[in-house]
């Protein structure tokens, strides 16, 4: 909107900008933990971000020598690679399976990325995006029975557990296949210095062209709000009942507390004496590391957070951003990035459980621990308000909700009042660092208000 020579303020309700997109010091001095995001996939493949100049302002990617491996008990691993075919090859009787998956996704998806990184709408390659929803929107239980053997089974799951669903749902396929096909393009790349570099970025580039920022500046209801011709927010649907709930239509308000919102997350950042002991080699040389083992153990865990359980077994999802990246920690040590999803709302310490599960693949690697730091949903939701009960999505990933989030409605960044738009991660595409969901909702506004196609 700025572009389009409007003049925007934005409000930041925290001392630091970025949301998601912070680092800290919160073990050690001298060891920067990403407190959210880590691994950016779509960032770098972000259709909006790679129209900007953010390396121009300090943003650099770094790509580890492996972006993903999901390691077993017996001490081997599934590597993600940038070639799908080599990829295949350490899958056995299912490398033809997974290159008759992968091969025309990969193809196709600079064709695709902009029909499902965006809101429900005619596709611009009908053929090619059938293609896609057939497998996206099956459960990821239908989708493993494309493979025979259980280490396949077993890796497909440590992607599926990006979904955020039991893998029995509808859809649970979508996000996992979306990050293997770009992991397969983009690689899955850290941030140098930390995620907050990207947002210092797009700070930075948006001052550039005059855009200004206030942070410590909560918004708790749009009477406090200066005179301005449109207002886009950055929340959810409960924060927009609380802040615009007077001037909503009452259908509106009852399609917004309809809104389902999804399993939380336990995460723990560790100060590391040394690289994490993986028994795997290529584990060691992983950005990414999937823990779970089995496609069982896996689709267990997640069934549990989903119904309010927790598992003794939880798939963690493990970063090791210092391997590539020096600035994270002090010469010769190391950081370490983990977490597991947890029924919504939920206090339960899972250090213990998370640790067992990195000790298993990884034998003596509670020696190397100097300082932990953990969180729990509701400390995650200080953090930042709109992971409601520690959802980091900004809501469930639902079939009814992939598309038409927050709410079933033919612009859903439009609110029931005009002027007021929704720009979060409850809007169309979701979660991750992509952009996406306020690119839209600024392409929709600028359209509405401005008459401003672009």
């Amino acid at each position: 909107m700025q572009q389009a020579g409007l003049s925007v303020l934005i409000l930041e309700a925290k001392s630091a900008t970025g949301g998601g997109l912070r680092t800290e010091e919160i073990t050690i001095p001298g060891f920067r933990h990403d407190l959210c995001s880590a691994v950016h996939p779509l960032a770098a493949g972000s259709p909006f971000f790679n129209t900007l100049p953010l390396s121009d302002f300090g943003l650099k990617f770094l790509y580890p020598e492996i972006p993903l491996v999901h390691p077993f008990d017996d001490g081997s691993a599934i590597q993600l690679l940038s070639s799908v075919a080599e990829t295949a090859k350490a899958m056995g009787e299912d490398a033809d399976a997974y290159l008759k998956l992968m091969l025309p996704l990969v193809k196709s998806w600079p064709d695709l990325q902009d029909d499902v990184l965006g809101p429900l709408h005619f596709p611009k390659h009908p053929l090619k995006m059938m293609q896609f929803g057939w497998s996206a929107l099956s459960t990821a239980n239908q989708l493993s029975k494309r493979f025979h053997a259980e280490k396949t089974k077993g890796f497909w799951g440590g992607l599926a557990v990006h979904s955020q669903l039991p893998f029995n749902f509808l859809a649970s396929s979508g996000i996992g296949l979306v990050l293997l096909t770009v992991g397969h393009i983009r690689g899955w790349p850290v941030a140098e210095g930390g995620s907050q570099s990207i947002a210092d970025a797009l700070v930075s580039y948006f001052k550039s062209i005059g855009g200004k920022i206030e942070t410590n500046h909560e918004v708790k209801s749009l009477d406090h709000l200066p005179s301005s011709h449109v207002v886009l927010l950055d929340v959810g649907p409960l924060q927009l009942l609380k802040i615009a709930g007077n001037r909503l239509s009452s259908y509106y308000r009852w399609q917004l507390k309809k809104f389902r919102y999804g399993m939380g997350v336990f995460k723990i950042d560790w100060a590391l004496a040394d690289r994490i002991p993986f028994r795997s080699e290529s584990a060691g040389k992983a950005g990414t590391i999937h823990l779970g083992g089995s496609y069982q153990e896996m689709a267990a865990s997640e069934k549990a957070a989903w119904f309010g359980k927790h598992s003794e077994k939880p798939a963690v999802i493990l970063a090791q951003q210092s391997i590539i990246d020096p600035q994270r920690a002090p010469v010769g040590q190391q950081t370490g990035w983990a977490y597991c999803h947890v029924p919504s709302g939920s206090t339960k310490d899972m250090t213990e459980a998370i640790e067992k599960q990195v000790e298993r693949f990884a034998p003596g690697f509670r020696e190397r621990i100097l300082a932990r730091h953990t969180m729990n949903t509701k400390v995650m939701e200080e953090l930042n308000s709109n992971y409601i009960g520690g959802d980091i999505g900004g809501g469930a990933n639902l079939l009814s909700q992939l598309f038409t989030r927050p709410a079933l409605r033919s612009a859903p960044y439009r609110s029931s009042v005009r002027g007021i738009y929704l720009c979060s991660a409850s809007t169309p595409p979701g979660g991750g660092v992509h952009g996406m969901c306020g690119y839209h909702a600024a392409k929709r506004a600028l359209r509405d208000e401005f008459g401003i196609i672009i």
